[in-house]
This record gives structure tokens, C-alpha cells and sequence, in this order.
């Protein structure tokens, strides 16, 4: 089944990708696709789950580094600052990862029919094996590429069991939090939301608060528990990641850049991007578009 899932996907992918994305017809549902090793890439993650189906990749969270290849799943349990980069992939054996992003819906539904059990935050980000039975539903969906008339009808139900198996698996109790009402990993999503919306404007942390449903001790002790971060933090991340891609993708000047993601000074954010992604904005810009050449 497992070689089937890398056949079918790695076909759907090269001729579909853009950019190493390919969508595909299920909603939420992408393929990576890349031929060589990559420069590092700073995101705030959704929660999600990657099938890595061929080559490998480095995901790195705060102190923590993750290294997986083919076989592992990377799942992401909350919205979470990660840089990544993929390690190993060439034009003969390129990278594929099947990447499906957790829908609280549908979890909600499932933790409303399975019944009452444990959840927990936990680790916001951890590599396993994939499961046989996640491996088989993922394969069944991929299946429904050549078969639009089929997706509609069949694609919400093979996503709602991958969902189901992952909630099985030993990391559910985390992926269930995301499902039930009213709890902290729901609040502290609601605050998210609003930082996500609005990095670019001051954000009063007693709004964030209020936001979730919580004092303001006790909405600071559970943001930073689940995003490893604090607010203020979160969204300065939010807001030099932005600025990095303006500079990157639309050519932005750094001042413009700066100002666009809500900074009112430069050599203030010139200081926070050097702290972040370890040097000055020209020279990360330069180099990151000197590795972009060398790869293309």
C-alpha cells in the first residue's frame, strides 16, 4: 500500500506542482514535491499532519530538531513557529510528503461520536512512523485524483477516517484537544485567529484574553504551554516571517517591508530580523536568493 501511496502521489505531483506545491481536488490536502535539498524555511504552521512518503526533511521548533524521512509522519498539534528544511532530494528521487491540514470540525464530530477520553496539549510537534491504517486511507484518497466525479461523494468520508485513525493513534489525546469544546488548545486557536488576522496592529493582550475566555495569568500561562511562545512573541515571529516573504517573493525594500508588517522603525526591526533568522535583512535576502539560483 505504502508504494502505491509514493506511485500515485509522486505522478500526481510532478505533474501537478507549482512552485513544489501541488493542490490537489480534496480540500485542505497538498503535495510537496522538491528535486533538490532547500534553503531553511521560517513559517507559523497550522496544525496539520505530513506523510513523508520519499527523501527527508529537518524540522526544527525552539530547541527541539526533528529529522525524518520516508515512512515518518510529522504532525502538528497547534499553531506552532518551526523552521524546516527539506535534506534530501534529487531530480532521480524527489522529495514527496502528502500534507493534510487537521480540521477541528471534523474532529469534533468524531470526539462527539467516540465518546468521552483523555486529551492533553503535549508536544506540539513530534515524528513517527506512519500508521499502516493512516498509510491505507491517505492511499484511498490519492486514488480519487483520477476520479472527480468520485470526490465529492467519497473525499469527505476517507478525510473524516484518516481523522479517525489519527485520533486512534498514540498522539489522539492531542489531536482530540483541537475537537473539544471550550478547551484551552480551542481558546488559546481563538487568540491565534486574531493575531493571524491582525499582526499588523497593536494587540492589546487583555483583548487577546477576552478572546479565549480567560484571566490574563491564566490566558499568558496556557498561550505560551501550547505555542511554546508568548503572545507579543507569537506575533513578532507573525510579522518578520511576513516581512521576510515581502522581501523575497514580492521584492519588497526593507523599509517597506518593515512597514507594511507593522514595524514603525527600521533599525528596531532591522535588530529583531538579526536576532531571528541570525543576520542583518540585505544580507539574508541576498544569500537566500543566491541559494534560490543555485537550485533553479
Amino acid at each position: 500500500m505504502k508504494g502505491e501511496l509514493l506511485e500515485r502521489a509522486g505522478r500526481y505531483a510532478d505533474s501537478h506542482a507549482d512552485c513544489g506545491l501541488a493542490a490537489t481536488p480534496i480540500e485542505g490536502l497538498v503535495i510537496l514535491r522538491e528535486t533538490a535539498p532547500t534553503m531553511l524555511q521560517f513559517a507559523v504552521s497550522k496544525p496539520l499532519v505530513a506523510l513523508v512518503l520519499q527523501g527527508g526533511k529537518r524540522v526544527m521548533m525552539g530547541s527541539r530538531t526533528f529529522d525524518f524521512g520516508a515512512g515518518d509522519s510529522l504532525l502538528i498539534t497547534t499553531d506552532v513557529p518551526t523552521v524546516s528544511q527539506i535534506t534530501m532530494a534529487s531530480r532521480a528521487l524527489p522529495y514527496y510528503s502528502l500534507v493534510l491540514e487537521l480540521d477541528p470540525s471534523v474532529i469534533a464530530g468524531l470526539v462527539d461520536q467516540i465518546g468521552p477520553a483523555p486529551f492533553e496539549a503535549d508536544l506540539p510537534v513530534r515524528v513517527d512512523p506512519t500508521a499502516t491504517e493512516v498509510a491505507d486511507a491517505a492511499c484511498r484518497l490519492v486514488r480519487l485524483f483520477d476520479r472527480p466525479d468520485a470526490v465529492a461523494v467519497l473525499g469527505p468520508q476517507l478525510v473524516r477516517e484518516l481523522h479517525f485513525w489519527l485520533l486512534s493513534g498514540r498522539h489522539g489525546g492531542a489531536i482530540r484537544a483541537l475537537g473539544v469544546a471550550d478547551s484551552h488548545a480551542q481558546r488559546i486557536g481563538r487568540a491565534v485567529a486574531m493575531l493571524r488576522q491582525h499582526y499588523a496592529k497593536p494587540m492589546r493582550i487583555e483583548a487577546l484574553a477576552h478572546a479565549a475566555g480567560m484571566s490574563l495569568s491564566a490566558f499568558h500561562v496556557h498561550f505560551r504551554g501550547i505555542t511554546s511562545l508568548s503572545p507579543l512573541q507569537f506575533q513578532k515571529q507573525l510579522r518578520l516571517i511576513e516581512a521576510r516573504r515581502r522581501m523575497l517573493a514580492l521584492g519588497d525594500a526593507i523599509s517597506d517591508a518593515a512597514y507594511a508588517v507593522g514595524y514603525e522603525s527600521v533599525p528596531q526591526f532591522t535588530r529583531e530580523y538579526s536576532r531571528m533568522f541570525g543576520q542583518p535583512p540585505a544580507r539574508d535576502v541576498r544569500r537566500a536568493r543566491a541559494q534560490m539560483d543555485a537550485v533553479a
